[in-house]
């Protein structure tokens, strides 16, 4: 092949390559999509590890959650089963 800094086309027969084609090629079209694909991926990589502590954040609100609930479950029956004590009580 036969390489020249500048012009374009068949020399020779030969291919030419023009160095000034790529320069700006690489400049203006490759460095700022690999920028971008770069800037998405760290973006991509913090949202997973956002949506991770959310995960496991809602797990451990809802297992709190549920144990609260049980608890109070619990203590509304003991509850009504004084008043039906009470109740049976008043009644004798």
């Amino acid at each position: 092949m036969n390489f020249r800094a500048c012009g374009s086309g068949k020399v020779n027969g030969k291919m030419e390559v023009n160095f000034e084609m790529i320069n700006a090629v690489m400049q203006w079209i490759v460095l700022p999509i690999a920028g971008v694909v770069i800037y998405m991926f760290n973006k991509q990589a913090q949202h997973h590890t956002d949506i991770a502590v959310l995960k496991s954040l809602q797990e451990a609100t809802k297992t709190s959650h549920d144990r609260e609930m049980k608890e109070m479950k619990t203590t509304i029956a003991a509850i009504f089963t004084k008043l039906d004590n009470i109740e049976q009580a008043l009644r004798k």
